[in-house]
C-alpha cells in the first residue's frame, strides 16, 4: 500500500495527522482525492447536509494603529485626516441598520490606538450592551488583549475577564496571520508574537469564552509553516477544559495584497489560487481533528470557490458581513445577500441552516 493510500485511509478515520504526514498529504496527494478524503470526514462529523450561515455588521471601533501591519490598507496613524474613532451616534446607526436586517452580532475590530484603553472598551462595551441586550458582541482579538495587558501591567486574564463582565460574548481569532515568528516579523513585526497570540487564548479557552481560530495565507509562509500553523492550533484545543469551547470554527483567507506595503515596498504578491485554497479546506478538516467547524471565505475567494469548498471538508460560508472595511482596504470583497447566501448553499447540494455565533441554530431574540 502506497504511504498516500494509507493516509487517506488514516485521514478519513479522524486518526491524528503528525505534520510530516500533512505536508506529505499536500504534497503527493492529487487535490480531486484530497477534496473527497476531507469531505468523507466532514460528514462523519456533521450528519446530514446542513451548511452554516449567518447575519453579523463589522463596526471597526477605530483605525488608528500603531503597529501598522505590512499587509494592512486600513489602518492610520492619528496625525492623519483619515483617523477616527466610532461616535456612539454612530454605533447607534449602524446597530440599529443591522437589526432591521435581522442581525445580532456584531464584529468589533479595529487598531490597537494609544489613546484608548481598557476603561474605554469596558464603558463602550457596557454602553452597547445597555442600549442594545441583544447583539452579541464578538470583539477585539489577542493582539489587542496583549496590548491592553502591557498597557495596564494586567494579566490576559484580567483583562479578558474586565471585557467579559462588560459584555464581551466572543473572541475572535484576529492577528494569528501566520503563528511563525519568522513570517510575523516579516508580516506584522509589531504585533504580538505566535506564542502571546495563542497565550491570549489559552485564557480564553480556560474561562469558557468562545473563539474563531483564523490564518492568513498565501505571503511570505512556507507549505511547512502553513501546517505548523495547524498543529499549534490543534495543541492548542487539546489544552482546553472538558465541556468548554476553546476554537468553535478556523477560518482560513487568502492574502489579499492590492497596495498593500507587503506588495508595493517588498514585493510580496498574494499567490493563492482556487484549487490551493480549496487544498487548504481540506488539510484543515483533516489535520484539526478538535475543531469542529470549517468556514470558508466568501468574502474573499467569492462564490464559485466558496460553494465547491462545501464539497472540500467546509462546513460553514460565514456570514452575509453588511460591513467590512479591512479585506475591501485591500482587494475587492465578495459580497451577498441572505437571499444569495441561500442560493449558493442550495446549488451547492446543500441545506442552508442560519445559525448563531456558537454555531447553533439562530433563534431570533424573544424566541
Amino acid at each position: 500500500m502506497a504511504v498516500t493510500e494509507h493516509l487517506y485511509i488514516k485521514a478519513s478515520e479522524g486518526v491524528r495527522l503528525t505534520p510530516a504526514e500533512a505536508l506529505i498529504l499536500w504534497e503527493e496527494a492529487p487535490l480531486s482525492m484530497l477534496m473527497y478524503v476531507a469531505d468523507l470526514r466532514r460528514r462523519g462529523i456533521h450528519k446530514g447536509d446542513g451548511v452554516g450561515w449567518m447575519i453579523d455588521r463589522n463596526i471597526n471601533i477605530t483605525n488608528i494603529c500603531f503597529s501598522q501591519c505590512r499587509f494592512c490598507n486600513f489602518c492610520r496613524t492619528s496625525k492623519s485626516d483619515e483617523a477616527y474613532v466610532t461616535t456612539d451616534a454612530e454605533y447607534d446607526r449602524k446597530i440599529g441598520e443591522l437589526i432591521t436586517l435581522g442581525g445580532d452580532q456584531l464584529l468589533l475590530q479595529g487598531g490597537m490606538n494609544p489613546a484608548l484603553d481598557l476603561a474605554y472598551y469596558v464603558s463602550l462595551f457596557s454602553r452597547l450592551k445597555k442600549r442594545w441586550p441583544a447583539i452579541k458582541l464578538h470583539a477585539l482579538g489577542p493582539p489587542e488583549v496583549v496590548y491592553l495587558a502591557r498597557k495596564e501591567k494586567m494579566s490576559y486574564r484580567e483583562v479578558l475577564v474586565a471585557l467579559h463582565d462588560a459584555g464581551l460574548d466572543s473572541l475572535p481569532g484576529a492577528g494569528a496571520e501566520i503563528l511563525v515568528d519568522r513570517v510575523r516579523e516579516i508580516v506584522s513585526p509589531a504585533k504580538a508574537t505566535a506564542d502571546e497570540w495563542l497565550g491570549v487564548m489559552r485564557e480564553a479557552h480556560m474561562l469558557n469564552l468562545p473563539a474563531s481560530a483564523t490564518m492568513m495565507f498565501g505571503h511570505a509562509e512556507t507549505v511547512a509553516e502553513r501546517i505548523e500553523h495547524l498543529v499549534r492550533l490543534r495543541d492548542l484545543q487539546d489544552e482546553k477544559p472538558d465541556g468548554h469551547d476553546g476554537f468553535i470554527t478556523f477560518i482560513p483567507w487568502p492574502f489579499m495584497d492590492r497596495g498593500t506595503p507587503l506588495a508595493e515596498k517588498y514585493g510580496i504578491r498574494s499567490n493563492v489560487t482556487a484549487a490551493e485554497y480549496l487544498k487548504i479546506i481540506a488539510i484543515s478538516r483533516l489535520v484539526l481533528d478538535n475543531i469542529p467547524n470549517i468556514q470558508s471565505s466568501i468574502l474573499t475567494v467569492g462564490a464559485e470557490t466558496a460553494m465547491i469548498s462545501l464539497h472540500a471538508g467546509a462546513n460553514d460560508l460565514g456570514s452575509v458581513m453588511i460591513e467590512e472595511n479591512v479585506v475591501s482596504a485591500a482587494g475587492d470583497p465578495f459580497r451577498t445577500s441572505p437571499e444569495e447566501m441561500k442560493q449558493i448553499i442550495t446549488e451547492a447540494g446543500f441545506t442552508p441552516v442560519r445559525r448563531d455565533q456558537r454555531y447553533r441554530p439562530y433563534v431570533p431574540a424573544g424566541n
